[in-house]
């Protein structure tokens, strides 16, 4: 893989970029749509590439480990085949999925033993077996395991939790570069800064990160608690010590205005459900705010979904008929409210790519977090 820093904004850490890997070029700053076991919920990979116009999906090794399978993957010839997705894929590394399996996991220097979701059945993810298993789904960049503690844990246990994360790197690195891609194509390791919200933690953790000179680096265990204040202080703090030429990629993060905030501290990279799953659950988002599509008070009102919705999507479809369709629990409903929102998502990075390079981010950005502050 390989990445263009091709301009900076003079007036905040904004950038813009082009990573190239050998499923196809990423313009960044870039939002990736979250495709958990392979599909990205309610929405066709045809609908990925010419509506919302997705350069990058994300799978998630957890998931996909489950069910298909690695043996169905393996036979398949890997997640590209398999999903008919013929652009890049990212898949993270399962961490933050056990993390959120209270109750049914352990973490041990070996790794973590964790029970099955779906069936009870006990499995361990290990440092090194989650790099074979990400090579065998045949993501272009894998991530390395580690562990996302909640926003609100304390000091020594944030401590001793990212000294883990990092000897658990450590051994990552070392069986990645001692490995081959099963497919014919290149693969990337991204490490993931950890720290919680302890400014120290997070230098060190970016220091060690810096230190192992991949070709991209990730920001993990934010967004899991912590104010948003403090998360842009963490990610103020990673960035001034994660090197510059090299995309930085902020695990999970969020909403409209948190993409806005991350990219105008100069993170290159996104992923999160937000926006299929809220759309699911009849929330848009819009460049005005956001629209609780539940509320009686569309049931008449029979303008389009978005009076500017061509903006990110061309659609003819009515407040009231999508209304019509969520309270209804229609499948089309979700459909088309998944994909109004991922539409939109990468609309506003593309936006926000233009004034990068315009030389007016900050400006612009300013309006965007004022508007889209608003409920409709």
């Amino acid at each position: 893989m390989q990445f263009q820093l091709q301009h900076t904004d003079l007036k905040s850490g904004a950038r813009a970029g082009k990573l190239i890997t050998d499923h196809g070029e990423i313009e960044t700053p870039i939002f990736m749509p979250v495709g958990t076991v392979g599909s990205v919920k309610a929405v066709h990979q045809k609908e990925l590439k010419e509506d919302i116009q997705a350069q990058i999906i994300l799978g998630n090794t957890y998931h996909l480990y489950l069910r298909p399978g690695l043996n169905i993957l393996e036979k398949a010839g890997g997640l590209h085949k398999f999903n008919g997705w013929d652009k890049p894929i990212l898949t993270d590394s399962g961490g933050f999925q056990v993390f959120s399996l209270t109750g049914m996991r352990k973490l041990t220097e070996e790794g973590c033993t964790f029970q099955s979701h779906i069936d009870g059945s006990r499995h361990i993810f290990t440092p090194e077996n989650v790099v074979d298993t990400q090579r065998i789904i045949g993501a272009d960049i894998i991530m390395a395991l580690d562990e996302c503690t909640p926003g609100t844990a304390d000091y020594n246990y944030a401590k001793k939790s990212l000294e883990r994360t990092q000897r658990w790197l450590l051994r990552g690195l070392k069986h990645f570069d001692e490995t081959e891609p099963k497919y014919g194509y290149s693969q990337t390791f991204f490490p993931i800064v950890q720290g919680c919200t302890y400014k120290d933690l997070r230098q060190r953790s970016a220091e060690f990160v810096a230190e192992q000179n991949r070709e991209g680096n990730a920001i993990g265990g934010l967004a899991v608690g912590e104010p948003a204040e403090v998360m842009y202080e963490m990610i103020e703090v990673v960035n001034e010590i994660l090197p510059k030429e090299k995309p930085r990629y902020l695990m999970g993060v969020g909403t409209p205005i948190n993409i806005l905030e991350a990219i105008e501290r100069g993170v290159d990279m996104f992923d999160c459900v937000m926006p299929t799953r809220n759309g699911r659950n009849g929330m848009l988002f819009t460049k005005y705010g956001t629209m609780n599509m539940r509320n009686k008070k569309w049931a008449d009102d029979f303008s389009p979904i978005d009076p500017e919705g061509a903006s990110y999507v061309d659609t003819a479809y009515t407040k009231a008929y999508l209304r019509h369709l969520l309270v209804s629990n229609e499948l089309l409903g979700m459909q088309i409210a998944s994909i109004h929102n991922l539409a939109f998502y990468l609309w506003l990075v593309k936006e926000a790519r233009k004034h990068i390079i315009a030389g007016d981010f900050s400006v612009w950005k300013n309006q965007m977090v004022n508007q889209m502050s608003n409920r409709l």
